[in-house]
C-alpha cells in the first residue's frame, strides 16, 4: 500500500533551520507532484509549497518565499523541504502530500483539499 513518511521535524530557534524529508513507499511517485502543507495549532491547514514530478517547476507560499526550498529526488522516491531562517510563525506540524494533478493545481489549494495521498505530519516547533 503506497504510503508518505514526513522525517526532519523537531524543536530550532528562531533563525535556525531544518530540513524535512517525505519517503514514499508502496509505488513510484515520479509522476506525481508533491507538495508541503502546514497545519499551525488553531488554524487550518494551509499550502507551503508544491513541485512538479519532474522538478522543473515550483511554487511557494508567500509566506515562505526566499526562505524554503522544496526539491524531489525521484531515484528515491523522496520530496525534501529545506527551512531556512525560521520563524515562531513557522510553528506547525508539517504534511507531505502527492498528488497527479498539476503542482500548479496543487499551490492553487490552498487548504490541501482532493489531495491523492497524505503523510502522518512532521511537528516542527520554532522558539524565539
Amino acid at each position: 500500500q503506497a504510503q508518505l513518511v514526513e522525517s526532519g521535524g523537531g524543536l530550532v530557534q528562531a533563525g535556525g533551520s531544518l530540513r524535512l524529508s517525505c519517503a514514499a513507499s508502496g509505488r513510484t511517485f515520479s509522476g506525481y507532484c508533491m507538495g508541503w502543507f502546514r497545519q499551525a495549532p488553531g488554524k487550518e491547514r494551509e499550502f507551503v509549497a508544491a513541485i512538479s514530478w519532474s522538478g522543473r517547476s515550483t511554487y511557494y507560499a508567500d509566506s515562505v518565499k526566499g526562505r524554503f526550498t522544496i526539491s524531489r529526488d525521484n531515484a528515491k522516491n523522496t520530496v525534501y523541504l529545506q527551512m531556512n531562517s525560521l520563524k515562531p510563525e513557522d510553528t506547525a506540524v508539517y504534511y507531505c502530500a502527492a498528488d497527479l494533478r498539476p503542482a500548479q493545481i496543487m499551490a492553487l489549494k490552498t487548504h490541501g483539499d482532493g489531495m491523492d495521498y497524505w503523510g502522518k505530519g512532521t511537528l516542527v516547533t520554532v522558539s524565539s
